[in-house]
């Protein structure tokens, strides 16, 4: 099954909200599936921040979130769903940023109605674009994938600039147009989140942001709300600094990690989580000549 189709069955299951942490890097994106997720997010904010170093304004280009996905797709057999900010520009540019992501290994793919550069959407001082141009967008997103099972999800930001209800019907002419995952961003309390599934029909997912403008919420009470998505874009990423400072301040009260052995995986753990046994196998295995190019591994 590809991993499109694998996502969509996922969207279209009973039961609760599909938990959709995020990953800025390969190696995160090993830890989420080795802990039994089925999805994986790969953050635009997240990749901003550790690959740059730099915040959530919309710095990241194309090719540098081209070249993570493959990597991570190369490394992960869970589907990736992709936050591509704004599309990288206008309606021609989304077909372009669809294509790469599509066959880099998106099996889905986010696209958002600010205006470019984008901010985080939990920042103030947001805008959107026109909600025609967001729609022909959508359009060209639809029309350029190559693989019908290919997940568009659309955002919309407008909550901060126009409004709910201005928002509810923005989302409304994009699922119109062709998406197949719903996100309102930032709603700011239960009862705005219970009104955008009440009154936009759909598959809708809901952006938990440990400090941000929407309630942190249990996937019980989510589901209860309707949505299908509950998406923990950086919940990793910061947890991953947490550690490393943890660590950090042992070695500098140490002078050495002796015994921070706790604080860490181990060297086995390590080499596990980027499957060492498994090249060492492929390594013996080719310099022994066992495997030639017309019937594979001997």
């Amino acid at each position: 099954m590809t991993t499109t189709r694998r996502l969509r069955d996922l969207l279209g299951s009973e039961g609760p909200p599909l938990m959709l942490p995020g990953a800025p890097n390969a190696l995160t994106a090993r830890v989420v599936e080795e802990a039994g997720f089925e999805a994986v997010y790969v953050s635009g904010a997240g990749l901003t921040n550790t690959y740059l170093g730099m915040p959530d304004l919309g710095l990241l280009t194309l090719s540098e979130l081209t070249a993570h996905v493959a990597a991570i797709a190369d490394t992960v057999a869970i589907p990736l769903v992709v936050d591509a900010d704004t599309g990288f520009g206008n309606a021609l540019n989304v077909q372009r940023t669809i294509r790469m992501l599509e066959r880099a290994g998106a099996a889905g793919i986010q696209l958002e109605d600010q205006v470019s550069p984008k901010k985080c959407g939990h920042f103030a001082g947001k805008e959107v674009i026109t909600q025609q141009e967001m729609v022909g967008k959508i359009h060209a997103a639809v029309d350029a994938r190559k693989d019908d099972d290919l997940v568009i999800v659309a955002r919309t930001d407008a909550i901060s600039t126009e409004g709910l209800g201005r928002a509810l019907e923005r989302i409304q002419a994009y699922r119109d147009a062709g998406a197949d995952v719903l996100f309102v961003e930032a709603p700011g309390d239960h009862e705005q989140m219970a009104a955008i599934v009440r009154t936009v029909p759909g598959v809708h997912m809901a952006n938990m942001v440990e400090g941000g403008l929407t309630p942190i919420t249990s996937r019980e009470d989510l589901e209860k709300l309707g949505f299908r998505v509950a998406l923990y874009a950086n919940a990793t990423m910061r947890g991953a600094v947490a550690g490393m400072r943890t660590v950090l301040q042992h070695l500098a009260e140490h002078g050495d990690t002796r015994e921070a052995g706790e604080l860490m995986i181990s060297w086995q753990d390590r080499q596990a989580l980027v499957r060492k046994p498994e090249f060492d196998r492929l390594e013996a295995l080719y310099a022994a000549g066992e495997s030639d190019t017309r019937g594979g591994a001997a």
